[in-house]
C-alpha cells in the first residue's frame, strides 16, 4: 500500500508569528495588516514534488471559510515568510487561489464579533506538481489534489473580535 492510499505522513508545522491554540496576531487579520503569517515545516518526505497550502475557519456563521489558497509550493521549500503577496503566481512559481472574499491570496482572520474563531493551516506534501491555473477555489485544488497527498502538517490559531 503506498502512501497516497494508507493514512498520509504528518508534517510539522510552525510559525514564529502563533503556537498552536494560541491567538493569532492582530497584524495577521483585517483588523490590521492583513498579511500572512510565517510558515515553516519539517519531517517532508523524499517523495514530495510540490506543496500546497489550505487555511480556513470551520467556525465561520456561514460554514467553513477559505482564507488561503497556495499550491505548487517547489518541494525544495521549507518555509513561508510573513506577508505573501496577493499574486496570482509567485516568483517560485507557486500559485495561490481565489479565497471567499473572492481575493486571489491571503485573506486573514475578519469573524463577526463574539467568540473566538478556529484557523487551521493545512499543509500537504504531494508527490506530483498539480495541473492548476492560478485562481482556483478549494473544490478543484481538492480535486486536483486527491490520490497525490504524501504527509499532512496543521497549525491552529484563534481569533476573537470584541464588539464594535
Amino acid at each position: 500500500m503506498t502512501a497516497r492510499e494508507s493514512e498520509p505522513a504528518r508534517l510539522e508545522l510552525t510559525s514564529t508569528d502563533f503556537r498552536q491554540g494560541d491567538p493569532i496576531p492582530a497584524r495577521h487579520t483585517c483588523d490590521a495588516d492583513n498579511r500572512s503569517p510565517s510558515l515553516s515545516w519539517t519531517g517532508v518526505p523524499v517523495e514530495t514534488r510540490s506543496f500546497a497550502l489550505i487555511c480556513d475557519d470551520p467556525d465561520a456563521p456561514r460554514g467553513t471559510w477559505v482564507h488561503w489558497l497556495l499550491y505548487n509550493l517547489p518541494a525544495e521549500a521549507a518555509e513561508l515568510g510573513t506577508g505573501v503577496p496577493p499574486r496570482p503566481e509567485l516568483p517560485s512559481r507557486a500559485r495561490q487561489g481565489i479565497n471567499d472574499s473572492g481575493d486571489v491570496g491571503y485573506g486573514g482572520p475578519c469573524p463577526p464579533p463574539g467568540k473566538p474563531h478556529r484557523y487551521f493551516f493545512r499543509l500537504h506534501a504531494l508527490d506530483a506538481a498539480l495541473n492548476l491555473p492560478p485562481g482556483v477555489n478549494r473544490a478543484d485544488l481538492e480535486q486536483e489534489m486527491a490520490g497525490h497527498v504524501l504527509a499532512v502538517g496543521t497549525l491552529m490559531g484563534t481569533y476573537e473580535r470584541r464588539g464594535r
